[in-house]
C-alpha cells in the first residue's frame, strides 16, 4: 500500500490494515511527541484514498478490520470520512471495525450529530490521547484544550456510539508531581468512562521540546518508583466498570493487562512487589516509544 513517511498505529491496530487518509497530525504541537515532525498535515486526495482502497482489495482480498491514518483523521471533513467509509464497507464484505485517532480540537469542531452519523456508517471505535486530567499540564505540554475540554471531547465520542479507548502518558508531569497528575487525570477518566484505558510512559524522544527541556535542565523525569506510584493511585481509585485496562506498551515499566475492577486486587499485589523489590521491572535500556 502507498503511505507517506513513518505509519504510527495504536497497538490494538496490530491485525488491521492501515489506510492513510491524512498526512501528519493537524495540531503537531505536543511538547513530548515527535511522531509527526518530518510531516505537514494535509489531507489526502480522495481519488487517492479510493485507489488504495482497490489496491488493498486486489492484494488482500477481504479485511475484518480498518484502522484510519494518520495522527488525526477525524478533523477530515465529515461527508470525505462518510464516503471513505462507504467504499470500505462495499469493499470488505468481513469489515466490522474501523478506528481512528481523535484529536481532541478536531472532535470539538464536529456536532454531536456528526459524530453520531459517521458512528451509525460504521465507525467504531476512536482513541483519544488524553494524556492527563490536569488543566495546567495540559497546557504546559500544549495540548491545545484544558481538563473540561477533553472531558467533553471524550464524553462526545462516547455519546455519538464510538468505542472510546483513551490513552495517559505517565511521567508527564515530571519528578515530584506525579501523584497531582496521578489524581487529576483519575478524576477526569472516572468523568469521561471510556471503555478502554491505555497508560502509557514517558520516554524523552530527540527532537522534541521536552527533550530539549530535559537536557537544558528545566524538566526532571519521574523516577521508576514516581511511575509505579502513578499507576497504583489510577489502579486503586478508577470507578469505571468494567474497564479494559492496558499497561503493556514497551515504555511502561511493569506490564499489566486486564480488566478493572474484577482484577484489581492482581495489579495491585503486582505493583506493590515491584515496589518493594520483589519483582522485576523493565530496564530503562530496554524502553522504548
Amino acid at each position: 500500500m502507498r503511505y507517506e513517511g513513518n505509519i504510527y498505529r495504536p497497538p490494538g491496530e496490530r491485525h488491521s490494515y492501515l489506510l492513510q487518509v491524512t498526512v501528519g497530525c493537524s495540531h503537531n504541537a505536543c511538547t513530548f511527541c515527535g511522531m509527526y515532525k518530518d510531516k505537514v498535515f494535509h489531507i489526502r486526495p480522495m481519488e487517492d484514498i479510493l485507489e488504495d482502497i482497490r489496491m488493498a482489495k486486489a492484494y488482500y482480498g477481504d479485511v475484518s478490520r480498518v484502522f484510519l491514518c494518520d495522527g488525526d483523521a477525524i478533523g477530515m471533513p465529515t461527508e470525505d470520512l462518510l464516503q471513505i467509509l462507504r467504499a470500505l464497507y462495499e469493499a470488505f464484505p468481513s469489515l466490522h471495525k474501523v478506528g481512528i485517532y481523535a484529536g481532541p480540537r478536531s472532535t470539538l469542531r464536529k456536532t454531536p450529530e456528526e459524530l453520531r452519523t459517521l458512528a451509525q456508517a460504521g465507525l467504531t471505535r476512536a482513541y483519544l490521547g488524553v494524556e492527563t486530567g490536569s488543566s495546567a499540564l495540559l497546557k504546559r505540554v500544549g495540548k491545545g484544550v484544558d481538563g473540561a475540554q477533553m472531558l467533553q471531547a471524550g464524553v462526545m465520542l462516547r455519546e455519538a456510539g464510538l468505542d472510546l479507548w483513551a490513552m495517559v502518558l505517565l511521567g508527564l508531569a515530571g519528578s515530584g508531581s506525579g501523584l497531582t497528575h496521578a489524581r487529576e487525570t483519575t478524576e477526569l477518566i472516572n468523568r469521561m468512562r471510556p471503555r478502554h484505558l491505555s497508560l502509557l510512559t514517558l520516554v524523552l524522544e530527540p527532537g522534541t521540546k521536552l527533550y530539549t527541556d530535559w537536557k537544558q535542565g528545566r524538566f526532571v523525569p519521574c523516577t521508576p518508583e514516581e511511575i509505579l506510584r502513578e499507576v497504583r493511585y489510577l489502579v486503586a481509585n478508577l470507578t469505571v466498570d468494567p474497564l479494559h485496562f492496558t499497561c503493556d506498551h514497551a515504555s511502561n515499566y511493569l506490564p499489566l493487562k486486564g480488566t478493572l475492577g474484577e482484577e484489581r486486587d492482581r495489579f495491585l499485589e503486582a505493583i506493590d512487589a515491584a515496589l518493594e523489590g520483589k519483582r522485576r521491572i523493565r530496564p530503562e535500556i530496554s524502553r522504548r516509544v
